[in-house]
């Protein structure tokens, strides 16, 4: 599976973004689906994932509440919508596949990765 992530922007805080990852290939159903993002010199770090069967969900404590993640099999994308942002949410946001029978939240757990794509929330 090869992944392409898009709808990244400059807003203000408070503001909305969607960002779409769109998969190719056809064993995405098969895929756990996961978000991340990287700060300027800081390691990049988990935001949510969405399991590949159940559709259960995880997110970070820091957009529990403000970001959903959701997927679309059919399609081969996976969505993250993010509400309420903030300052601190600027980051390059990257989706990323992982095996089902990983269970990890690390970067090191997921297999494919997308480009990224910038988001950045001005004050």
């Amino acid at each position: 599976v090869q992944l392409q992530a898009s709808g990244g922007g400059l807003v203000q805080a408070g503001d909305s973004l969607r960002l779409s990852c769109t998969a190719s290939g056809r064993t995405f159903s098969s895929y756990d689906m996961g978000w991340f993002r990287q700060a300027p010199g800081r390691e990049r770090e988990f935001v949510s994932a969405i399991h590949s069967l159940s559709a259960r969900t995880e997110y970070a404590d820091s957009v529990k509440g403000r970001f959903t993640i959701s997927r679309d099999n059919a399609k081969n994308t996976v969505a993250l919508q993010m509400n309420s942002l903030k300052p601190e949410d600027t980051a390059v946001y990257y989706c990323a596949a992982r095996r089902p029978w990983r269970t990890g939240l690390s970067t090191t757990d997921y297999d494919v990765w997308g480009q990224g794509t910038q988001v950045t929330v001005s004050s």
